[in-house]
């Protein structure tokens, strides 16, 4: 039995989703992980999914940073982090040069710097700093959550496609997105969890970022609906590092895009969508 909270989730009776969810470590109440592999989460309520004449369930996907929201979680993380004094200055300064580098567009460790921002939270539970996170969503993030993100993806979901996020940022804060938004299912950065139950500073697998976008929407989606099951049909993001998942889409949209994405759209067709306009 599970009773409603919002139009997004279902909370199963009692509040225990960790039970329910068969994970370890909480995330918000009636979210839950697809599979501990997958990097993937779901939340208690979705479907049925309308389906092609080929039976093949169509999927949206989103890219969540710069796409969804105005701006970058992880950045506004670091700075929340640094204002508060939970990490080392010292700590700050590299990830400040890592991210000079980054919009440089010099290779760069993704897992490394990701690293670098959970040293606040290396040895702390994962069900606190779980929480920690989706507070630090609702108060600091769901306010930048654009309009035109959250009506396309409640198109999508009203015409019973698959809504799906794909995101760098790390799966707390998607997770919370998904009470507040039609976000049917998310990939985003796992962080390993040691045999106390408590976070390290190591990220699980990869980071969600570039080609791995692709690779991990493959792996979910493929056991959620079957390796024949579904098709991307719809891809939206707004920065070059998203030009693999948009490239594989049937239907591409470069939202608010860099100039370098900007570049690929035009040369490949990609529509061009301005939801920046008004934005302060």
């Amino acid at each position: 039995m599970a009773r409603a909270q919002n139009s997004y989730v279902l909370i199963p009776e009692g509040g225990d989703d960790a039970a329910d969810c068969g994970t370890e470590t909480r995330l918000p109440e009636g979210v839950c992980r697809v599979t501990p592999a997958a990097l993937g989460a779901t939340r208690l309520i979705g479907g049925p999914f309308a389906r092609t004449p080929e039976g093949r369930v169509q999927v949206a996907a989103f890219d969540f940073d710069g796409t969804c929201i105005r701006g970058n979680s992880p950045v506004l993380l670091v700075r929340y982090l640094a204002r508060h004094k939970l990490l080392a200055p010292s700590v700050v300064a590299r990830i400040l040069v890592w991210a000079g580098c980054y919009k440089a567009r010099l290779p760069q460790n993704e897992s490394w710097v990701r690293g670098l921002v959970f040293r606040a939270f290396a040895g702390i539970s994962a069900a606190e700093v779980n929480r920690f996170l989706c507070e630090f969503y609702d108060e600091y993030i769901d306010e930048r959550f654009r309009p035109e993100a959250e009506r396309a993806m409640a198109d999508h979901e009203a015409a019973g496609h698959a809504v799906l996020v794909v995101s760098a940022t790390f799966e707390p804060i998607i997770a919370a997105a998904m009470q507040r938004h039609p976000i049917q299912y998310a990939i985003a950065t796992r962080m390993r969890v040691d045999g106390r139950g408590n976070y390290t500073d190591q990220v699980a697998s990869l980071p969600v970022e570039g080609p791995q976008k692709v690779q991990a929407l493959r792996k979910v989606c493929d056991e959620l609906f079957g390796e024949d099951g579904w098709e991307l049909a719809w891809a939206y993001g707004d920065h070059h590092s998203d030009r693999a998942m948009l490239a594989a889409a049937k239907e591409a949209f470069a939202v608010t895009p860099d100039r370098p994405l900007t570049r690929t759209a035009n040369a490949e067709g990609y529509a061009i969508l301005d939801w920046a306009s008004g934005e302060k």
